[in-house]
């Protein structure tokens, strides 16, 4: 999800004019379940090549498709991909992000799970290469798991312990979580549903069901040595925040959990816990990405606002 603030002003502008014109909202529509070169759509939309090309330069500025040249049978052609499932710009001025004094943010490395409960497929990629053997659950206690920049699993969980470092007289408004996740399919698919679901302090937020596993494309972040053909390349950047009104996904009322129900008075961290239900309607794994691969430079994020 490409997420918006109205202090970003120069991207809201360009966002906005991307999303502006029928031509490119119908260039979207095309690339909504495939990749697509200039040509086909321009077939698609019987529109000439020269305005088609003109307007996914636009959405490319914009930063919500994505272009790579590939071989055609003639030289090369530009393929386009889109980035974004959906986009969410917030448009109030101050919402205490931007105070230093009342925010308490902290970003947890997916290797650093205290706890795991797992079944295989699993597997981890470190900076450094592929933890051998796969399939292995024991191997999410090697020491070398603190390196992972990509796990995943068939069903199961991954505990984390967030440290609550605030003011004794703080009083906590909202807790956030995000990261970059999606389905774990056998090489990958995009329509390959699971059901992901969240706990904070063994008190279940919500689950929601991921589409797929995404591959068509490189994650923005992958390094060279990163394999491309058949394997999950990135995520769906997701957060979940829980407020004295009820819990949210991505600023959407999932739930009436709210923070007294969570919160325990006084307490010194927040344990976080990822995973698939046993139980679950759509058991399709999960793909947690870290801040070197995929598409969004961060790990499991936590944001903590409070007023004192």
């Amino acid at each position: 999800m490409l997420e918006l603030t109205i202090d970003e002003s120069d991207a809201l502008i360009k966002v906005a004019h991307a999303l502006s014109s029928k031509v490119r909202i119908d260039i979207l529509k095309l690339l909504n379940t495939k990749k697509m070169n200039i040509n086909e759509m321009a077939e698609q939309l019987n529109l000439p090549v020269s305005t088609i090309a003109l307007n996914i330069r636009v959405l490319e500025t914009a930063g919500i498709i994505y272009t790579e040249l590939l071989p055609a049978t003639r030289g090369t052609m530009k393929v386009c991909s889109r980035v974004f499932e959906d986009i969410h710009m917030d448009l109030r001025m101050d919402l205490g992000y931007g105070n230093n004094e009342n925010m308490y943010q902290l970003e947890m490395p997916i290797g650093h799970y205290f706890d795991a409960n797992i079944s295989p497929t699993c597997g981890i990629i470190t900076k450094n290469g592929v933890l051998d053997p796969l399939d292995e659950p024991a191997l999410f206690y090697h020491p070398e798991r603190m390196n992972a920049q990509l796990i995943w699993f068939r069903k199961g969980y991954v505990d984390y312990r967030f440290p609550l470092q605030l003011p004794p007289n703080a009083n906590i408004q909202s807790v956030q979580f995000s990261m970059e996740l999606c389905s774990e399919a056998p090489h990958y698919d995009h329509n390959w549903p699971s059901d992901i679901t969240i706990w904070v302090n063994d008190t279940e937020i919500c689950t929601w069901t991921c589409p797929g596993d995404f591959g068509e494309r490189k994650g923005k972040l992958n390094p060279v040595w990163f394999p491309t053909e058949g394997h999950t390349q990135y995520g769906l950047l997701k957060s979940w925040k829980i407020t004295e009104e009820g819990s949210f996904l991505d600023e959407i009322k999932v739930s009436n959990t709210s923070l007294k129900d969570v919160l325990v008075d006084k307490q010194k961290h927040l344990n976080f816990r990822v995973g698939i239900k046993s139980d679950a309607a759509n058991i399709g794994g999960i793909n947690l990405f870290g801040n070197q691969l995929g598409d969004h430079p961060q790990d499991i994020l936590m944001r903590v606002i409070y007023s004192q």
